[in-house]
């Protein structure tokens, strides 16, 4: 037997979507309690604390991350209204091939040469600028989480800030008037119009979790799971009981129905069986929902039928 944790969005995604009457029984029956919404820093021990994201993954992308600071340089698809860009696409969205960044990374690489930053790409969907030795490295946001958002208020501000600003600017421009970035809106692709700079760091000393198995989640979580020395895995279609401590990353699904048919329900049945020891249900705004077989002898509590609003916390146990 073993236990699951389930990462999930925040709460507020789902809307009016209700729960399953089983579910809602459950969680109402649920300790409840309030975390950090971020869940990655109790997921994963780092040393020196941080989350460098370029640094991990370009160790496991070209296996030459020790020595050097990272910051990651993504392609992505920006659209211009009218208070600034709007992130619309990154990553795998934008179905970038080995032949795409052949053509657009000459042009962009006499720009970050000369700014003392050299940008490659050992993965076409993942981009690399090398820091030099005492550069400052600021703390930019995921795009997987900042879709939809204004581009420029992701970026530094300040003296420092003015500078990766610049540079991003004039990336803009050549990535704009690229001929191969005109081919492939003629063939109906997504542009690259823009870079987004995110995840700065070095390699961390050592990385550590408690969790014996990692499933799902960006390419960022898998990563660390690797540096971690923790088995790894893509997000089955449903849920399947396993041994040990599991995580698995639901975060970017938001249709409640399914979560509530082919993970909580399942999961629950294994809860209540006595095939899993233990689940925990964390949501992207900080609420948590700790589970226990135990917890079916709760019957005076409430069942939670929505997400919208908190339960009491003072219910008699």
């Amino acid at each position: 037997m073993g236990t699951a944790t389930l990462l999930l969005p925040p709460r507020a995604r789902f809307g009016g979507q209700r729960l399953l009457q089983p579910t809602a029984q459950w969680l109402g029956r649920a300790d409840q309690d309030d975390v950090e919404a971020d869940p990655l820093p109790r997921v994963f021990d780092i040393l020196p604390r941080g989350w460098p994201v370029a640094a991990v993954t370009r160790q496991r992308d070209a296996g030459n991350a020790a020595g050097s600071g990272w910051m990651r340089a993504d392609p992505v698809y920006v659209q211009p209204d009218i208070n600034g860009a709007r992130l619309l696409a990154h990553g795998d969205a934008l179905g970038l091939t080995r032949a795409d960044t052949d053509a657009l990374l000459p042009a962009l690489k006499p720009l970050f040469g000369d700014a003392g930053f050299p940008i490659d790409a050992p993965v076409p969907t993942r981009w690399y600028l090398r820091l030099p030795e005492g550069a400052r490295l600021p703390v930019l946001a995921d795009p997987a989480r900042a879709l939809g958002a204004d581009l420029f208020e992701h970026l530094p501000e300040g003296s420092d800030g003015r500078r990766w600003r610049a540079l991003l600017s004039e990336a803009q421009i050549v990535l704009h008037n690229h001929p191969h970035n005109q081919r492939r809106a003629a063939a109906g692709l997504t542009p690259v119009n823009s870079l987004w700079f995110w995840g700065a760091g070095r390699m961390p000393d050592h990385v550590r979790t408690g969790f014996s198995e990692i499933l799902g989640g960006d390419d960022a979580i898998q990563a660390f799971a690797g540096a971690a020395h923790v088995a790894t895995g893509p997000l089955p279609e449903r849920w399947q009981r396993g041994e040990g401590q599991r995580l698995l990353d639901l975060r970017d699904i938001r249709d409640l129905a399914v979560l509530d048919r082919d993970w909580f329900a399942p999961m629950i049945a294994d809860l209540g069986s006595g095939k899993l020891d233990g689940a925990s249900l964390e949501f992207g705004d900080g609420r948590r929902f700790r589970l226990a077989r135990a917890h079916r002898w709760r019957f005076w509590r409430r069942p939670l039928q929505s997400f919208v609003q908190r339960p009491p916390d003072n219910e008699p146990e």
